[in-house]
């Protein structure tokens, strides 16, 4: 954790290509740190120079702000002053899960199988842990949805949800590449008010808050219009991880992007919100996988929903299950549109 008064400095730089990722295995953060993050098969068009101050809140936007993507981000039955706690707090948890997590990054340590055959660690259920024990003394009135533990509540209704996956992408994080992160949502009677993205070894966090813009790291972040689809550039997580109509569909776009990238889990979404990225595609998420991702999307001016272009939505409950669902996200209404189009998804 990084007190205000030691603040990171995170320089994002450009890199071809064929650049391969060089990390120190031993994050040591200073207050004039760079980090030397080749991403494979990504170029960032321009330098990007950040504080790392992530428990700066998001400013609240006026009171009908509608953003670009036509989407209104306002939860009228709510407090400024309610969402700032929530965050507050937010910010805590994605702090507590992140120091169980580096830990345990480039470490030797068990890895099991789960029913599914996704692999699970102890870094994912130690951080899992450590986000519920200080949701639970906050607010312990909210029910808890966690990936490794599902539904933690008292009552068997909550008009507050927290849905947290510790960390998304453990296949990136049990070999050693930090393109995973830890997803913390807050939904309120089933919508998505409150969203983090953080990726806890590069030290970056994304916040989206109802009504108000979406953050990196304590700065206004935004995604950036791509007219054509053969313009854009696209992301998934692997090409494998589609079969049948839905492999056929992805491919559909795929085929008429100009640039196919694969292997971000998550951080795609951020990059997306950041403006680096045009579309991202997937199949088969949880809605631990993607509430999450709802407000830093729309916050930031994109637009994200299931292949049909309905909202996503997920109402958890002691008896929930958590079905998969295939997830668009754009930069904004027209490439979506290209993209649905393209899809053809019935």
């Amino acid at each position: 954790m990084i007190s205000n008064s030691h603040m990171s400095h995170i320089h994002l730089l450009s890199q071809t290509p064929s650049s391969l990722l060089s990390f120190s295995s031993t994050p040591t953060f200073s207050s004039s740190l760079t980090l030397n993050t080749n991403l494979s098969n990504l170029r960032f068009p321009h330098t990007l120079s950040l504080s790392y101050s992530p428990s700066r809140l998001p400013t609240p936007m006026s009171s009908n702000s509608n953003l670009s993507n036509g989407v209104d981000t306002l939860q009228p039955d709510l407090q400024h002053s309610e969402l700032d706690r929530f965050a507050e707090v937010a910010n805590t948890v994605a702090d507590a899960a992140g120091e169980v997590i580096r830990k345990y990054f480039r470490k030797k340590f068990e890895i099991l199988d789960k029913e599914d055959l996704s692999p699970v660690t102890i870094a994912d259920k130690a951080a899992e842990e450590s986000m519920y024990s200080i949701l639970s003394e906050n607010f312990p009135s909210h029910a808890i949805f966690g990936e490794e533990n599902g539904w933690r509540c008292k009552e068997k209704f909550a008009d507050y949800v927290w849905v947290l996956d510790p960390i998304d992408g453990t296949k990136s994080f049990i070999t050693g590449k930090p393109l995973f992160g830890t997803l913390i949502a807050l939904l309120y009677r089933g919508k998505p008010i409150l969203g983090i993205i953080d990726q806890p070894v590069l030290r970056e966090r994304w916040i989206g808050i109802g009504g108000r813009r979406t953050t990196l790291n304590g700065q206004e972040v935004s995604t950036r219009a791509c007219p054509k689809l053969s313009q854009a550039y696209l992301y998934t997580t692997s090409p494998h991880l589609f079969s049948g109509d839905a492999e056929e569909a992805f491919a559909r776009v795929r085929n008429k992007v100009k640039v196919p990238l694969y292997g971000c889990d998550c951080y795609a979404y951020a990059l997306l919100a950041s403006g680096f990225v045009d579309l991202v595609i997937e199949s088969g998420l949880k809605p631990y996988d993607f509430l999450s991702l709802i407000p830093v999307i729309e916050g930031a001016g994109g637009v994200i929903t299931d292949w049909k272009g309905n909202q996503l939505h997920w109402e958890a409950s002691p008896d929930s299950s958590t079905p998969s669902f295939n997830v668009v996200a754009a930069a904004d209404k027209q490439i979506h549109q290209q993209a649905l189009d393209s899809l053809q998804w019935q």
